[in-house]
């Protein structure tokens, strides 16, 4: 949510960054509206002023026995006030109503060096790390090793939970949780608070958070509960501080570790294989809520993009960092980071992290406000990236570590949390 009065200064620039991400929505719609909203809060409140006056009027002709007949016909008057409020009143609710949902499809505007583009072939490279692998023996992709290990069974998955479900086993399990931990270990070291959090959330903390009402329909629905599953921890962190003041002297980080879920509407017919898109996957995600000031929070941005690179490097994998482009963004992101991972059986790179700034927006619908230095309250500025997301992260890990006789070498910095395990065998 942007301000209001600095919408109405700059409706143009609001219109532009609708424009470039692609976000359906008229910055005029909201100005007109906002202006008959308060038209009618100005008569509104004149009507009650009157209303006031008169019965002011009335109680002292009542006090004053020989002014009866006028202390009746301001009766009359103060009846015909609240009939006429009682309509102004209805208006003005439907206009608030209204003009809270035109609000709510606002654009957050983009930063100042986003590139500028339709699609995420738009996005420009910032930086390549590690080399990417030469095989000199047939490649498997990450189904076919998870198959010969024994440590997936995709083909159970869709039995049991439909398009898009499966197993992991034994190593694949302990693959999977291992590189939960060494994320959780990474960002534990660096002032985290690791959090368990709530899976199941109310539909306002969906929208304070910029998850609705554009994107409801990637969410899973419990009607009956008034309840939706979270497609990333980031909505459950954001909300931990909403409605409230918090002391941000430093920056207040935290670490979500979550199952998510999410619907992939019109991903029909994409990445059907595998694990690159599923509808169930766990998630350690990195949330910062700081003061409001830009340059603090871009820095903010660039150290959490930093803390997934560490990982990535810990893992042993070739990667690049992308400027997201316009096009590409979310409605709620000021400025953001992709990071690809090289995926062998894809022969290119895959999205497995996403970093965003958004300044003030999301603090906004969600209220989370401090007292900067003079004692003034300010609205935050909140971060999110992703530290790690699996089972996508072992696409990347099965495919480039695998070795010609079929099975895969574990990274060292995962070893710990194998059991010791240095190879995955087939079982």
């Amino acid at each position: 949510m942007l301000d209001m009065k600095w919408i109405r200064n700059y409706p143009d620039e609001v219109q532009l960054a609708a424009q470039q991400k692609g976000i359906p929505f008229e910055v005029k719609e909201l100005l007109t509206c906002d202006q008959v909203r308060r038209n009618l809060l100005q008569e509104t409140e004149a009507l009650r002023q009157e209303r006031n006056t008169i019965t002011s009027r009335i109680a002292a002709a009542m006090r004053d026995g020989e002014r009866q007949s006028e202390a009746e016909a301001w009766k009359e008057q103060v009846r015909q006030c609240n009939d006429k409020l009682a309509q102004y009143e209805a208006k003005l609710a439907e206009t608030e109503q209204e003009y809270s949902r035109l609000q709510l499809l606002v654009p957050n505007i983009t930063s100042p060096d986003t590139p500028i583009g339709t699609s995420d072939e738009d996005n420009v490279e910032v930086r390549q790390i590690g080399e990417l692998p030469n095989f000199d023996y047939p490649l498997l992709d990450h189904v076919e090793l998870g198959e010969r290990l024994g440590i997936m069974d995709i083909r159970r998955g869709v039995k049991v939970a439909g398009s898009r479900g499966y197993y992991l086993k034994n190593a694949g399990l302990l693959l999977h949780r291992a590189v939960q931990q060494l994320a959780l270990d990474l960002l534990m070291d660096h002032g985290f608070t690791i959090m368990d959090v709530p899976l199941m959330v109310r539909q306002d903390a969906l929208i304070g958070t910029g998850f609705f009402p554009l994107g409801e329909d990637q969410c899973y629905a419990m009607p009956e509960d008034g309840l939706w599953l979270v497609g990333t921890s980031e909505v459950s962190l954001v909300s931990y501080c909403s409605n409230e003041i918090v002391d941000v002297t430093e920056p207040i980080r935290m670490a979500g570790v979550s199952a998510c879920f999410r619907r992939e509407v019109g991903s029909a017919g994409r990445d059907v294989r595998g694990l690159y898109r599923v509808h169930q996957f766990a998630k350690v995600e990195q949330v910062i809520i700081a003061p409001n000031d830009a340059v603090l929070s871009n820095q903010l941005l660039e150290e959490m993009v930093g803390y997934s690179e560490a990982i990535l490097q810990a893992l042993e994998l070739p990667y690049r960092v992308m400027a997201v482009c316009t096009g590409d963004m979310s409605q709620k992101t000021y400025k953001q980071y992709d990071i690809e991972t090289w995926m062998p059986s894809r022969h290119q790179f895959g999205e497995t992290h996403s970093a965003s700034n958004l300044l003030d927006f999301q603090a906004r619908r969600c209220n989370i406000r401090y007292r900067d230095e003079a004692g003034q309250l300010q609205y935050c500025h909140t971060l999110n990236n992703t530290a790690v997301a699996s089972p996508r992260i072992l696409i990347p890990l099965l495919e480039n570590h695998q070795q010609p006789d079929g099975t895969v070498r574990i990274p060292r910095a995962l070893q710990p949390y194998m059991r010791g395990m240095e190879v995955i065998k087939p079982q």
